[in-house]
């Protein structure tokens, strides 16, 4: 059969969507078409497909989840709304002029007139810009940048036996990003940050810790998001003066999912770079982002864009379900006037596909300076090139070998808000000493169950809600193997200190889980730190107890450790007797 039989003519335009539902028994005499609407349903022996030319653009991205914040950020207007300019305008106040009309998101002059200057756009106004127009932005595609070989191209050996043009991965050409995906980074309150530095107070070694919060938008940037950080959670690591080594931590799945229970996500991660200056003043040194310094090192880079991969942003507009990041990273320094500052950035989505595809390395001696790799037998890496000014001021294209990671870098404002929020209260009750941070036994702060009581003690019954609402007592409790507690049972406790609900808290504190949980810690506080056991032998000895008697020694019944009679609690397990 020809196409006149399907009334198809030269000129007409079809559009495919595949259909999961599958005819066997059709037939290619069933065929209609709509002219009209420009849609048609074409039947065949190889099933049913829909196609209609409006469902090309969406793709598999409709399926795609987006953060809240986006969800909220693309029903708003967005435009910069301005009043009457009783000096330019010559209309009523009805009327519109050129002084006086909406601005778009976008406009850059608006945006260098502002105080401080918005150097980068947000990404809700990049979009706006790219979905502006006549075409609104029909073909709009946000497309993730790969520098690996396409897979599948079967017209040459794999590599390094061969590489053709079908399959070989562009040159890159850095540019600097005129967008950010996040254009602020506040803290809740400054009792979140101190307690992180007092790491770096007691032992003068730097520290590094995941941001937990919430992404909100942003009122004082068109379009703009905010990551609003609330808890400071602090990996195992090891850690020195000039040097941070992050380990393995086996509870980060469980740590997510409590926070995800109280209604926060990891959004960046924090680091320390701090040298005492004066300790009288209380100054520290400053060398980072001066004339002769650098911002973030290659290796900062590096480690910002493996998490900016690992917490990839879902967007609807991109074939990949995802692009870029929202994952900020803030490092904790000295500025210009020698006290402790805090500076926020994110790396380029350039960058990202760069360490994502294992083609950027640090240099050995210069902090300021990554380097592309070269080509080899197991790897085939594109061409990298930036754009400087020589000293004629001319602009010349070079190979990123070595490569200014000043490129690869967007900035961002990093402080506090006026007015003190808290998600956890216990943050509020100043005058008690909080719960020790996780992952500090160096400096003899330990989560244990002492520590759990004497905490605890501070709080009368009737504030136990706001004694709990620490994001470290419920990291220790979720994950503690001897507290019989998990993320079943203390659901109910996490649903209070999320909604704040003082009903919901005291209902859990006369759970049955919970009333093990102050034996334990009644054991805990009952049996002293240090006792001697009774000696038998030299000046002083108890006398021997008969033979088979036992001496009274009696078995745990919890861990089945034989104790001695002196002992009110088990040696073992600490339960008591």
């Amino acid at each position: 059969k020809t196409l006149d039989t399907y009334k198809i003519k030269h000129g007409d335009m079809l559009f495919l969507l595949s259909s999961d539902r599958k005819q066997s028994n059709a037939s290619l005499d069933s065929t209609s078409m709509n002219s009209a609407s420009g849609t048609s349903n074409i039947t065949g022996d190889m099933g049913s497909v829909s196609i209609s030319g409006s469902s090309m653009s969406s793709g598999s991205s409709q399926s795609v989840v987006e953060d809240e914040v986006d969800q909220i950020l693309y029903k708003e207007d967005g435009k910069i709304y301005r009043s009457r300019n009783e000096q330019l305008c010559r209309h009523g106040p009805q009327g519109k002029c050129l002084h006086c009309v909406p601005l778009e998101p976008y406009d850059e002059e608006f945006l260098n007139s502002c105080d401080p200057p918005i150097k980068f756009l947000s990404f809700h106004s990049y979009i706006r810009k790219l979905t502006g127009g006549a075409d609104k932005g029909k073909f709009v595609s946000l497309e993730n940048l790969s520098c690996k070989i396409k897979p599948g191209c079967t017209e040459h050996p794999p590599w390094p036996g061969g590489i053709c043009t079908k399959c070989q991965p562009n040159a890159v050409t850095l540019n600097r990003q005129r967008y950010r995906h996040v254009d602020y980074v506040m803290f809740e309150n400054a009792s979140i940050v101190d307690r992180f530095l007092n790491y770096w107070r007691r032992t003068g070694n730097q520290r590094l810790g995941i941001m937990y919060g919430r992404y909100e938008p942003h009122k004082d940037t068109p379009l703009g998001i905010k990551a609003t950080v609330a808890a400071i959670y602090e990996p195992p690591q090891k850690s020195s003066k000039n040097v941070l080594e992050l380990l393995e931590d086996p509870l980060e799945g469980q740590v997510n999912r409590l926070a995800e229970a109280v209604g926060i996500r990891p959004v960046g991660w924090i680091f320390t770079d701090l040298l005492a200056d004066d300790l009288n003043k209380g100054t520290v040194k400053h060398f980072r982002g001066n004339i002769n310094s650098h911002f973030l090192s290659a290796q900062e880079c590096i480690m910002a864009a493996d998490y900016q991969n690992k917490y990839t942003n879902p967007c609807k507009l991109s074939p990949d379900g995802h692009f870029g990041s929202k994952f900020v990273t803030v490092v904790v320094t000295g500025d210009a006037s020698d006290q402790i500052h805090f500076e926020g950035y994110q790396v380029s989505n350039q960058c990202m596909a760069l360490v994502n595809d294992d083609c950027l390395i640090p240099t050995k001696d210069a902090p300021e300076l990554g380097y592309i790799k070269e080509s080899s037998e197991k790897q085939y890496v594109p061409d990298v090139f930036y754009k400087v000014k020589d000293t004629y001021g001319n602009e010349v294209t070079q190979l990123a070998r070595p490569l200014p990671v000043e490129y690869l870098l967007v900035d961002m404002p990093a402080a506090f808000p006026l007015s003190a929020q808290y998600t956890f209260k216990a943050h509020l009750h100043t005058e008690a000493k909080l719960f020790h941070v996780e992952n500090r036994q160096e400096i003899g702060e330990t989560q244990d169950y002492t520590s759990l009581s004497s905490y605890l003690q501070q709080f009368p019954p009737d504030r136990f809600l706001e004694a709990v609402s620490d994001f470290h007592l419920l990291v220790f409790l979720a994950t503690s193997d001897m507290i019989p507690l998990n993320m079943n049972t203390i659901a109910p406790l996490l649903e209070a200190v999320k909604t704040n609900n003082v009903d919901i808290a005291f209902h859990f504190k006369k759970c049955q889980e919970w009333a093990t949980v102050e034996e334990i810690m009644a054991a805990h506080e009952a049996t002293p730190r240090v006792q001697r056991e009774p000696s038998y032998v030299g000046p002083g000895a108890s006398p021997l107890p008969p033979i088979g008697s036992g001496a009274g020694m009696w078995t745990c019944a919890h861990c089945t450790y034989l104790n001695v009679p002196e002992k009110s609690a088990c040696d073992m397990c600490s339960l008591p007797k």
